[in-house]
């Protein structure tokens, strides 16, 4: 098939991945061996991969008919049948190390040696599969979302032995698939995409279950203020909780730093395994019956969403500085295969990394686990000031902005737009006379500036502002209160007369609820 070399392929196992997979291939016109253990499964996956291509074709999304793709689909209950005569392999069996490399010893006696092999596992080292074959340069990890046919990204890992040969070839077939490829250049327990899933859900478990916190709340906030799709438990029952526990425990037996979670466990030992038991960390209608918990639009706006995403903030930081991927990559993990809406460098980026760090220094005190420890990467950026966009560098460049530090606030002029953040988070960006007159100042530098449109208010941290600091009135002369209100005052008059209009952003990081403070009148 094209220039590749690639015409028919095999695909070991038929089961959630499998057909899916060999769905994926036939639509893209290469002939496809399907093989499992029995003739039923074998059906019951044709039939499954019929219905998912006739829903693709009411939607107009095939480019030919749907008999004419079955046609390249032959199936086999013979490992030697399958691979006889095949330019490419996909292994999609359970996860099961031995059972995995059972099935590629088979395959290696049969296929031909110019034969690729690839191994759809999530948790399973490619290095350790590949030692099972003959053919350790030409195996590689192919990994591909679920559902194969709807997900755009697919993750390459490789192996110790892996060829650049063959991680390109991979990469190319990836994308004839119409697949979004990325490069996992290490062979690193849970790749990149469940090691920052679990991060997250790891740490909305430790939240839960040292703090308190409501477990339908932490899905709120994730659904109300990051925009993510699905709360995390939410999304653990969605994955099935006993599925979700196999791979952190598959990843932590082999190097992934992390602690248990002591309600998955106890949920999957009373066989409450989420949606495809009825019940998990919620209820639904009966087993396989899934629908959304319900959250109210309000609810969890008071919990930290940059607490929740520092741990895998941090992987990020370890994944790049190890040079297992590419902070582009990650960030296409996180969007393409999580359904993220925004990447891990943009959430960085735009809630500071300063407070990121600060976040993980709390963590780590808090609970003492190693795994909080702030990445070298992280705080090396913070040392050299790349604190993100509000500094005009961190993870990413930002041409084109400009950065003023004050003493109590900063000033970041990223055309149209000019930035005012009060910047004494620790205190809850409490508003003091000082700060008054930095933010006149501020407005006063930037109003003559033809690249500013607009002034745009908000706080670091994870609040916008505390109020006025109380801690100015504590036996204070009424001239002194007269005085300090008189810096207030100046502020105030300063944004009322402004002669552009001047916005408050209520923090939310990285989503920011936002509404007019003052529309002068003369802005018209």
């Amino acid at each position: 098939m094209s220039n590749l070399g690639i015409r028919r392929v095999a695909v070991l196992g038929a089961g959630t991945m499998g057909h899916g997979i060999a769905e994926v291939f036939a639509m893209s016109g290469f002939e496809v061996n399907l093989m499992d253990v029995s003739d039923e499964i074998l059906r019951n996956a044709l039939n499954r991969i019929r219905d998912s291509l006739e829903r693709l074709s009411r939607r107009g999304e095939l480019r030919e008919g749907v008999d004419a793709i079955m046609s390249r689909i032959h199936t086999t209950t013979k490992v030697a049948e399958a691979v006889r005569d095949i330019d490419f392999l996909v292994e999609a069996v359970p996860e099961n190390a031995d059972l995995k490399k059972s099935i590629f010893r088979e395959a290696d006696q049969y296929a031909p040696p110019h034969a690729i092999f690839a191994s759809n596992t999530s948790t399973i080292p490619i290095t350790e599969l590949s030692e099972a074959t003959s053919r350790r340069e030409k195996f590689v990890g192919m990994h591909f979302m679920n559902p194969p046919p709807l997900m755009k990204l697919v993750e390459i890992t490789r192996g110790k032995y892996t060829s650049d040969d063959t991680v390109n070839i991979t990469v190319q077939l990836t994308r004839i698939l119409n697949k979004e490829p990325v490069v996992v250049n290490k062979d690193v327990p849970g790749f990149i995409v469940n090691r920052v899933l679990f991060r997250v859900m790891l740490e909305a478990c430790r939240e839960a279950t040292q703090e308190g916190i409501k477990i339908v709340d932490l899905d709120a906030m994730a659904r109300n203020v990051l925009g993510l799709p699905m709360g995390t438990f939410e999304l653990l029952d969605y994955i099935g909780l006993d599925t979700s526990l196999f791979i952190v425990k598959a990843m932590t037996e082999r190097g992934f730093k992390a602690h248990s979670c002591p309600l998955l466990e106890d949920l999957v030992s009373k066989g409450k395994l989420g949606v495809k038991s009825g019940e998990g960390f919620y209820k639904y209608p009966g087993p396989g019956q899934y629908v959304k918990p319900r959250v109210l639009p309000e609810q969890g706006l008071e919990l930290d969403p940059i607490r929740l995403m520092a741990p895998a903030i941090n992987e990020l930081a370890w994944l790049v500085r190890e040079g297992v991927a590419t902070v582009d990559d990650i960030d296409k993990s996180v969007k393409l295969g999580l359904n993220y809406p925004w990447g891990l460098s943009e959430f960085a980026d735009e809630a500071g990394i300063d407070n990121i760090v600060d976040a993980l220094t709390q963590l780590k005190n808090a609970s003492g686990w190693e795994e909080y420890e702030p990445d070298p990467l992280l705080t090396n950026y913070v040392k050299e000031g790349r604190l993100g966009r509000k500094s005009g560098r961190g993870f990413r460049e930002y041409p084109g902005v400009e950065f003023r530090r004050y003493e109590e606030i900063m000033l970041r002029i990223d055309p149209p737009s000019a930035w005012i953040i009060l910047n004494k988070p620790d205190k809850l960006n409490v508003l003091t006379p000082k700060m008054a007159d930095e933010i006149v100042n501020a407005l006063r530098s930037v109003e003559d500036d033809p690249r500013v449109r607009v002034v745009v208010i908000t706080g670091s941290g994870r609040a916008f502002c505390a109020g006025a600091d109380i801690n100015q009135f504590q036996n204070a002369t009424p001239m002194q209160m007269f005085k300090a209100m008189r810096h207030y005052h100046s502020m105030t008059l300063e944004i009322e007369y402004y002669t552009k209009p001047v916005i408050a952003a209520i923090n939310a990081m990285p989503l920011v609820v936002v509404w007019r403070l003052l529309w002068p009148a003369t802005s018209g």
